[in-house]
């Protein structure tokens, strides 16, 4: 087995290890998602507030370059129709709306949902207004076409059956059959249309036993010697030092045999998708969620990946939550044990969507909260992950997808990508940004050269209506953070129809 593989003074030399940062150390503060940047973007900080036993970076010799031009907005939406930037400056504006959010997740959660008219009414709603910005169609079919549009517009699509939290095998096999689907769909596109397919591991395996296979793998990280898991294939580090472990305060049961066949089932389910997504030649990569089931996540993904991560691009991918104040080493832990092993890594970074439930339950506990504590900790820390995939990347191995609509990062990391001298058509980079935001961020990336996918959820509007009131409550902050795109398409409008009257 691949766990803990690495003894505490490799992990210390690790701790002590470079990594170059994305720009010259400056003295200007970062920028949150919430507040957004100047259109031209300067050199920005990686270290204002230091994490806790930081990696230092080594600064560029290099001056620093801006890489993105968001001013010219006749450039950037050209691709754009009319009635699609009219749209979308609609959706977005009443998205930005605080209250309007809050009275749509009471809606949904509340009784009248359970009253035909009424859920008929909240329902067409829902489909003619965010529903249709936000997420790519009811099915495959409809999603494949949507992603076809994206590619005319110079944008990949990333097809993602917003399926999640199943309660039984007979849920995880409904689900299995869809996104088996989705990856035959991707059959019928041109190559390139697609980058990617998505899962979440939630869908696939009942919850209940994967947060019972996170506490077994908790409890064998903190008891090697004397804990043995029969059942566990071979994987990579999915825990550092610092990892929150408060989740598991005793020692768990074995899993029983029932509870063994269950984990075999959502194993071979894995398998399944996995070779379905190698025979149509199309990555998978795999969502993050919260701490209390991440570990379970991690160990399906990167058992994956050592069975079908050939050569030298990665099929499958991980997902880094770069909020969590274990992530930069866990990352590294990961990289380092797949490199040993021969195996390249593909990690999708992020900077995570669960930070409200994730304090509050750290909070109950009277422990210390896993997030990082500033945002500006956050920003630091996937800067410098970026940072070392990029590193990685230039050198021949692994792959990083950039899911971020932080102008500064993308920024960043475009501009380090320049400098590392990573081809700007090299699948091994991609950035991302949700379907129907931050489009200012994914043109202007597309403007430059870079491989763009936008994350595209998809699905019946009734089914799909739990992953959306989950979304809007995770991304309330990101939806009102929209203030950049919302005043880029006015700009783009204004000048549209001024060209039109004159």
């Amino acid at each position: 087995m691949a766990h803990r593989v690495l003894c505490p003074k490799i992990l210390q030399s690790l701790r002590n290890s470079t990594t170059t940062p994305l720009l010259r150390t400056s003295t200007t503060t970062l920028y949150s998602a919430a507040v957004p940047p100047p259109l031209t973007v300067s050199p920005l900080s990686l270290h204002e507030t230091p994490d806790p036993d930081p990696i230092t970076p080594t600064p560029l010799s290099s001056p620093t370059t801006t890489i993105l031009n968001l001013n010219d907005v006749k450039e950037l939406f050209s691709s754009v129709p009319t009635l699609k930037l009219l749209r979308s400056a609609a959706n977005l504006h009443v998205a930005a709306i605080e209250p309007m959010v809050d009275l749509g997740i009471w809606v949904m959660n509340s009784k009248l949902m359970t009253a035909p008219v009424a859920r008929e009414v909240t329902v067409g709603a829902i489909k003619h207004t965010f529903y249709e910005h936000f997420c790519a169609g009811r099915g495959p079919v409809e999603a494949a076409r949507t992603a076809a549009k994206l590619w005319d517009s110079g944008l990949k699509g990333m097809l993602v059956y917003a399926l999640e939290h199943a309660a039984d095998n007979e849920s995880c096999d409904w689900n299995l059959d869809a996104f088996l689907k989705t990856v035959e769909s991707i059959k019928s596109l041109a190559t390139c249309s697609v980058s990617s397919t998505v899962v979440k591991i939630t869908a696939i395996c009942p919850l209940r036993l994967l947060r019972r296979v996170s506490d077994l793998l908790r409890w064998e990280y903190n008891n090697n010697q004397s804990f043995q898991l029969p059942w566990k294939l071979n994987t990579l580090p999915v825990f550092s030092d610092s990892s929150p472990f408060y989740h598991t305060p005793i020692k768990p049961d074995p899993l029983t045999p029932e509870e063994e066949s269950d984990l075999h089932f959502a194993q071979q389910r894995m398998l399944k998708l996995c070779q379905k997504c190698v025979e149509v030649g199309v990555p998978l990569l795999v969502d993050a969620e919260d701490t209390s089931v991440q570990p379970g996540i991690d160990y399906f993904t990167y058992s994956a990946a050592l069975m079908h991560n050939k050569g030298d691009n990665p099929i499958i991918y991980g997902t880094i939550q770069t909020y969590l104040k274990d992530a930069r080493e866990r990352l590294f832990l990961a990289a380092r044990e797949a490199e040993r092993m021969g195996v390249p890594i593909g990690v999708k970074l992020v900077r995570g969507a669960y930070m409200s439930s994730e304090r509050e339950l750290a909070a109950s506990l009277g422990v210390e909260s896993p997030i990082h504590n500033t945002i500006h900790q956050t920003h630091a820390c996937f800067n410098d992950c970026a940072s070392f995939m990029l590193e990685k990347i230039a050198n021949g191995s692994g792959a990083v997808v950039l899911a971020t609509h932080n102008i500064d990062s993308g920024n960043k990391a475009a501009a380090k990508a320049t400098d590392l001298g990573i081809k700007k058509g090299n699948e091994k980079l991609q950035f991302a940004q949700l379907y129907g935001m931050a489009d200012a961020l994914s043109f202007g990336l597309r403007n430059v050269g870079f491989q763009v996918s936008k994350y595209m959820p998809f699905g019946p509007v009734e089914r799909i209506m739990p992953y959306l009131l989950r979304r809007a409550e995770e991304n309330r902050g990101l939806l009102c953070a929209s203030t950049l795109d919302r005043q880029l398409l006015r700009k783009e409008l204004m000048r549209r129809l001024k060209v039109t009257i004159f």
